[in-house]
């Protein structure tokens, strides 16, 4: 009968191992892969959101902020982890020179005790050039 109980206790202390190493992966895939997302998106977004016209007239980098939300938003919507939830903040955007500083926080179903465990992912982005003078919007790109 004790070896019989050893048996149960080695198996259920199996399954609680593989519960506990599947929570911490979600965790760590999950962080790096918001992280990246957050990059990527951020970068595109930017882009996207550059006021040519204004470039064109003025020699002056300019990013329009409605564009770059509503892109960056649309964007980052696409991509996500259906089962996580997520939570985005804008804590800084400059026109000109193009800035911006975007909080991501992230969260699975997993609760321990009643506590979420957030994952915070942070990125600044500025979008400049190096040049004075007057240049084509695509040699900027480059």
């Amino acid at each position: 009968m004790s070896k019989g109980m050893a048996l149960v206790g080695i198996i259920i202390l199996g399954v609680l191992t593989l519960a506990v190493v599947n929570i911490v992966q979600n965790y760590q895939t999950g962080n790096e892969l918001d992280y990246y997302l957050l990059e990527e998106t951020t970068e595109a977004a930017m882009l996207d959101a550059v006021d040519s016209s204004y470039y064109r007239v003025g020699g002056v980098i300019r990013m329009d902020r409605e564009k770059f939300l509503e892109s960056f938003v649309r964007r980052f919507a696409q991509n996500v982890n259906r089962d996580r939830n997520y939570k985005i903040r804008i804590l800084d955007l400059n026109e000109t020179p193009p800035k911006v500083s975007i909080q991501v926080g992230s969260s699975t179903v997993a609760t321990f005790a009643g506590e979420d465990f957030d994952i915070v992912n942070k990125i600044d982005a500025i979008l400049e050039t190096k040049y004075e003078e007057d240049r084509l919007l695509k040699e900027v790109y480059e």
